[in-house]
């Protein structure tokens, strides 16, 4: 295994062979450019070289075109020629086709192993931003999760946090005391937007088991790291729930893994495609989270890489922490968009051979013009740089090749069976039965006294001797006008308001005095 990966080279124009040093690969990179100018393949021969060299990848499959790299490139492929002749070019000598170990994975367990996390491990944080919450509604959140831990029920999935807001709404006289006002109407809206969530999909990804992260950190029989490749063409229809799942990644790695210092290679490498999804009217104390995880998780061993159309849907505190580069083409059109070129062209190291923003504006598909950090992470000259192609298939392999790989990987059943255990839900739903049954048996018990009170009334009024009908209804009669209203007097004193009369006379017989 060599200390550095072969990205492209030249000839005329072109720079010399572009490599990146492994040993700086874990400072992170960005590969941006246009719609079709070749970021995909870019992507799929960095997934490549990371493999060959024993790096385990994590990559979202945004088109489904990076399936491919679980299959062997062929000389029968339509651009077998176009390949041999850019290799040629490059300097690419030891180019061969060869498949790389791949494992499948999917949110939803259709085109991969099942991934899941539970709510508790999302967190309040991520969970808020899923669900697009407001300050207020936030905050509840909060309360659900700090009421969870405090009680050791566990918010394992929708159902257990669905559960708990409504205790919450049931309780939130008591609970008001201690957390602020709780709103009946925020708890609805946020069971809404989880009502949406779930339509969507997401109950399948809360639960357990919960995806372990030496699974997607595995190395082949063979010494190459395994390419984890997540369906994402089916979940971008949901682009929230897309970049808080691989921020959560993120931060668990982050979280879990442990300190490295500077590996002679990375433990691990994550593509974020899409990068733009993540910043899209993120909250500030989003974006300063992912900045932290950018600064710090290097340490870990874990390089990250953004995917974007354009280098400016990256944070400027985030960009500048990215020290491998790849840029692709940047249209020009409108007076944006020549301004989003020219402050591309900035960041980069100038070469005195060329203008970095007419190259950028002029390279063609396969092109770009790149940047790799150098002697102590210096960073290079940016260069135009011939991508090399890829020794994998070019594009999908078949629904039968994926479910033969799915069958034949070492997650195959481990992750296919949800388990639902005892958790917030389960608790609630006990103690509420046992409430209902409670109350039940209350009902009956002073149901029964009632009966039997009735019952002894009864045999009172009937025992011994039988009184006539006739003294009875004289005894009623004889009852007078007099006696009748003083007893009604005598009822309305015992009452609140005649206790407040009472008082009122007696107050007015001291102050005489």
């Amino acid at each position: 295994m060599a200390d550095k990966i072969f990205i492209g080279g030249g000839g005329e124009d072109y720079a010399d062979p572009q490599e990146m040093t492994l040993k700086y690969a874990n400072r992170h990179g960005l590969i941006a450019g246009a719609t079709g100018t070749g970021k995909t393949v870019t992507l799929q021969i960095l997934a490549e070289s990371f493999s060959q060299n024993g790096v385990p990848v994590f990559l979202a499959d945004v088109k489904g075109d990076l399936s491919g790299l679980a299959k062997s490139g062929t000389p029968e492929h339509k651009l077998h020629d176009a390949f041999m002749s850019r290799a040629a070019k490059i300097g690419f000598t030891d180019y061969n086709y060869t498949a790389f170990p791949v494992t499948f994975w999917d949110l939803f367990g259709q085109k991969g192993h099942p991934v899941r996390t539970t709510v508790a491990e999302m967190g309040p944080l991520l969970v808020s931003r899923l669900l697009e919450l407001t300050e207020a509604q936030e905050g509840i959140v909060n309360i659900a999760f700090r009421i969870a831990d405090e009680e050791g029920w566990p918010l394992l999935d929708l159902k257990d946090l669905q559960a708990r807001l409504v205790w919450i709404g049931e309780s939130r006289g008591d609970l008001s005391l201690r957390y602020g006002n709780i709103s009946v109407a925020s708890i609805g809206a946020i069971q809404r937007r989880l009502l949406v969530l779930e339509n969507q999909g997401a109950a399948e990804f809360f639960g357990e088991p919960a995806l372990a992260l030496s699974d997607i950190m595995a190395r082949d029989t063979d010494g190459r790291g395994r390419i984890n490749i997540l369906a994402a063409n089916t979940l971008m229809s949901s682009p929230r729930l897309y970049a808080t799942f691989l921020l959560w990644l993120l931060s668990e790695l982050f979280e879990e893994l442990p300190e490295v210092g500077d590996p002679d290679k990375p433990k691990l490498v994550f593509f974020f495609d899409e990068a733009h999804l993540l910043f899209d009217d993120a909250p500030k104390a989003l974006v300063d989270k992912v900045e932290q995880v950018a600064r710090l998780i290097r340490s870990k061993g874990v390089g990250v890489y953004f995917i974007t159309q354009n280098p400016a849907d990256i944070p400027e505190d985030i960009l500048g922490q990215l020290g491998n580069r790849i840029q692709h083409a940047l249209r020009a059109f409108t007076a944006r968009d020549r301004k989003n070129l020219r402050m591309a062209a900035e960041t980069y190291r100038e070469n005195p051979r060329f203008s970095t923003e007419d190259a950028i504006r002029e390279v063609g598909v396969g092109e770009a013009v790149t940047s790799m950090l150098q002697k102590k992470g210096v960073p290079g000259v940016v260069e135009r740089t011939l991508i090399r192609p890829p020794s994998s298939q070019l594009g999908p392999i078949t629904d039968a090749e994926r479910a033969a790989l799915m069958l034949a990987s070492p997650m195959s059943g481990k992750y296919d069976d949800p388990v639902d255990r005892r958790s917030a839900y389960e608790v609630l739903k006990d103690r509420a039965a046992k409430a209902a049954a409670e109350a039940e048996a209350q009902e009956a018990r002073e149901e029964e006294m009632e009966v039997a009170e009735r019952e002894f009334n009864a045999g009172r009024r009937y025992s011994g001797t039988r009184v006539p009908r006739s003294s009875s209804r004289s005894s009623r009669k004889g009852q007078g006008f007099g006696e009748a209203v003083g007893k009604m007097v005598m009822k309305e004193l015992t009452g609140t308001t005649g206790r407040r009369l009472v008082r009122g006379i007696l107050g007015g017989l001291f102050k005489g005095r």
